[in-house]
């Protein structure tokens, strides 16, 4: 048995050990320290058949844990895909990549709703999806008749995450997030042997504007070239200038007029013989009177402000007495509210063909977008059941359909030049475009959509630079998501069809 004396001994001498070590590995260069460890990927497949467009497909589906290293080698980002591909390799059948927008959105949208083999059945007629189950069912307009599919799941969207010790500026921002999306789409093509096959780009919403950005990183690159045949626009956000009002900046009032006159038309606020005839002619207006009006400011004549306001309320469905309270700058929040306030409801902004009730009819904007809670439950539903249950993927993680971290870090700065006063990413598109003579734009927008406003998305894409032969123009009797609606997610389908054939 050890004295006293000698198990001090032992400790003393067993400290100083410890602490040598530790001494030794703080000393090491950066370069010499332990790497952590690189995670575990997982690939689960499974063979499937479905009828798309009419066509008999067998195809494989695929979900996929792709790892992005930083200069070093370290892990830094595991990005999940999943992809269906048509049975029987054809390099020279076109692939099609998407993802939605967020920044922060999982890609559960596109595919559970719009162009996955499998969508979750919803109410299509602007009603709650109320409570589970949700069926999913057979999606005859998926575009496998016509294109592999590969959906992507951006750093921190879905099942996709940052390693620990990841600093999030290096993937969350504009320029950051589209270098990763262009490497995994770089990694995709090698892995398949894809290089050659005609490639399409598109997403929705803030996956617009990440369709710009990626454009940018892929056709840009002169040492790796990716070369591009369309991009698929859903619901545009480019030209952040329109996106929300703020004093001195008019844009906003302008483009989002359009989207009053068609919700007013929508709910019987106004007479017109169609939604496309009162939508154009609240552009003419909002181009033109409206906006002479707004920028003369405390210049416009009593007159000409009388006239102004009448024809607003005309084409909106509000009060004379109100848009005057308002000195005819209407926010798309206060029309949420104010629209229907006689019928005591709300109207959503993702769609303005939902309506909801607020704890009270005397606020000044809504408690939430009964377009968004109206939907979510469903699509969470899906996406989960599909990959975990179907597909065979197996993680703690919960999936991000909206997640909150991407945005806590989001870098909006461009090189060269920050958000600060404009952020317009319209021009990208339009050097892809005229640097390469085959590509093409398609632009798909809804009528009810206060999030992404169409004539917001006319002004950015018909600028200077963009050229106008090869850009595509498709309406939408819905909203943001016009694919909850039945008949405009076959329209839509339809539409994306022919123009990756015309191509």
């Amino acid at each position: 048995m050890k004295s006293v004396r000698q198990i001090a001994l032992l400790a003393a001498a067993s400290f100083a050990t410890t602490a040598a070590s530790v001494a030794i590995a703080q000393d090491k260069p950066a370069s010499e320290k332990a790497k952590p460890a690189t995670p575990e990927l997982q690939t689960r497949t499974r063979d499937m058949s479905g009828t798309f467009g009419g066509q008999r497909v067998d195809y494989r589906a695929t979900i996929q844990e792709n790892l992005l290293s930083g200069d070093d080698g370290t892990p830094e980002a595991v990005i999940v895909t999943t992809s269906y591909v048509k049975a029987g390799r054809d390099p020279s059948r076109p692939v099609f990549f998407l993802f939605n927008g967020g920044p922060g959105s999982g890609s559960v949208w596109l595919q559970m709703g719009a162009f996955g083999p499998k969508r979750v059945a919803i109410p299509s007629d602007a009603r709650d999806d109320g409570a589970p189950p949700y069926p999913l069912l057979d999606n005859p307009d998926s575009l496998l008749d016509v294109a592999d599919l590969v959906f992507i799941d951006p750093p921190g969207t879905g099942f996709s995450y940052l390693t620990e010790g990841t600093d999030p500026k290096k993937y969350y921002g504009l320029e950051a997030d589209a270098r990763a999306v262009a490497k995994v789409i770089r990694l995709w093509l090698n892995q398949n042997g894809r290089w050659n096959s005609p490639k399409y780009l598109g997403g929705e919403s803030y996956g617009t504007t990440r369709t710009a950005m990626v454009a940018r990183e892929l056709e840009g690159n002169t040492y790796n070239d990716v070369g591009l045949n369309g991009l698929i626009l859903i619901s545009t956000i480019l030209d952040f200038a329109g996106r929300e009002p703020t004093p001195g900046n008019e844009l906003a009032y302008i483009v989002t007029l359009p989207n009053m006159a068609a919700a007013a038309y929508y709910h019987g606020k106004v007479e017109a013989p169609s939604v496309e005839a009162i939508v154009e002619e609240a552009r003419q207006f909002a181009i033109g009177p409206f906006a002479t009006a707004l920028l003369k400011g405390q210049d416009l004549p009593a007159d000409e402000r009388a006239a102004v306001r009448k024809e607003l309320s005309r084409l909106t469905g509000l009060s004379e007495t109100y848009l005057d309270q308002a000195n005819l700058r209407v926010t798309s929040e206060r029309f949420y509210k104010e629209l229907l306030r006689d019928r005591g409801l709300t109207i959503g902004r993702l769609d303005s063909r939902y309506t909801g009730r607020d704890f009270d009819n005397a606020g000044e904007t809504p408690d939430n977008d009964p377009s968004f809670y109206g939907i979510d439950a469903g699509y969470s539903a899906a996406i989960n059941s599909w990959a975990r249950e179907t597909l065979g993927f197996q993680t703690d993680r919960e999936y991000q359909s909206i997640g909150r971290e991407p945005g806590r870090y989001w870098e909006w700065s461009l090189s060269g030049g920050g958000r600060g006063a404009y952020l317009n990413v319209a021009p990208f598109i339009g050097e892809a475009m005229r640097q390469n003579a085959g590509l093409r734009t398609f632009v798909a927008q809804g009528y009810y959509d206060f999030a992404t406003p169409f004539f917001g998305a006319e002004y950015s894409l018909k600028r200077t630079g963009i050229p106008q032969d090869r850009v595509e123009w498709h309406y939408y009797d819905a909203g943001h998501m016009m694919y909850v609606r039945d008949e405009d997610r076959a329209k839509l389908s339809r539409d994306i069809r022919a123009f990756i054939r015309g191509g």
